[in-house]
């Protein structure tokens, strides 16, 4: 089985952008990701990859997905957690 890992990000108005480091792309909509979604184009771009690419860890947004969590569809799942929570903006 081969390892999903990233190698870099890219975001549209809609749409985070996910290059794995075996040449496919995932395209996971920001509506998936909340903090993402409401988050600045320079918040999203300050990423770092985790684990040699299988984790993407936003510091200061307090997120961090797994990339093979991606590939198999899943959302956030604090959302429910935390609704309680203030939202970022």
């Amino acid at each position: 089985m081969i390892e999903a890992r990233a190698n870099k990000l890219s975001f549209d108005q809609d749409n985070m952008w996910v290059y794995l480091v075996d040449g496919r792309t995932l395209g996971v909509p920001l509506s998936f990701f909340p903090r993402l979604h409401q988050a600045s184009p320079a918040q999203r771009a300050a990423y770092i990859l985790s684990g040699n690419g299988q984790g993407l860890h936003w510091e200061a947004l307090d997120e961090d997905i797994s990339v093979e969590h991606l590939l198999r569809g899943h959302r956030d799942s604090t959302v429910r957690r935390s609704a309680s929570k203030p939202e970022l903006g």
